[in-house]
């Protein structure tokens, strides 16, 4: 990365299944994220609890003492059902919540193998930028081509123009952990001319009053 200027990033987001999958590479690279995360003396942000993908990677960075915390909607501590968090624990009232304190809490966020609340969150959380509520790099690790068919797709909305290329250039992607790392250290945000003269309060994040749920 000679010559490439690099942004700090002390804490990462990451986004995965509750369940490991059908290949027992998702599980290996999830170990592995965490452990090059902890290498990188670098913290974690996740969903909470220990089931799945997210078990794994919080193991893994607790192992090499690197801090880890989990935001977990209360509705799914009750019956002790993800499990207990491998690190510090906040509890809050909604699905949204979570999401708003994990983008808050983060320098930036990476997507593994996952179903439709991972990607709920990773498109979420691409919508925010887009807006310019935040300006922090987004990517997936795609292993095993988990994500081809989801990168094809948001490739064919930059052909039909319901994505711009400015945007498109919000989502990252990588097949191994050091370097979906090196390019979130590296990543530069473009904002759109119009969106950025969005002006969007301090406070506003956190009161219902601001309409995070939009998508474009």
């Amino acid at each position: 990365m000679e010559g490439v200027s690099v942004r700090k990033i002390k804490k990462i987001c990451v986004f995965c299944g509750a369940n490991s999958g059908k290949d027992v590479a998702f599980v290996n690279a999830a170990f592995h994220l965490g452990e090059v995360l902890g290498k990188r003396k670098i913290d974690l942000v996740y969903g909470g609890g220990k089931l799945g993908l997210m078990g794994c990677v919080s193991t893994a960075v607790a192992q090499h003492e690197r801090q880890v915390l989990g935001i977990i909607p209360s509705a799914f501590t009750i019956n002790n059902l993800v499990g207990e968090t491998c690190g510090k624990e906040i509890k809050v009232a909604t699905m949204q919540e979570r999401l708003v304190m994990m983008m808050e809490l983060s320098d930036a966020f990476i997507a593994l193998p996952g179903g439709f609340g991972t990607l709920e969150e990773l498109f979420q959380i691409i919508s925010w930028a887009q807006l310019n509520i935040h300006n922090k790099p987004i990517g997936v690790l795609n292993i095993n081509g988990f994500f081809n068919g989801l990168l094809s797709f948001v490739d064919h909305a930059v052909k039909q123009e319901f994505i711009t290329p400015r945007a498109r250039k919000i989502l990252i992607s990588a097949t191994t952990a050091d370097e979906l790392v090196d390019k979130l250290q590296a990543f530069r945000f473009e904002s759109d001319p119009a969106l950025s003269k969005l002006k969007w309060s301090p406070s506003s994040s956190q009161k219902e009053k601001l309409d995070l749920t939009l998508r474009l």
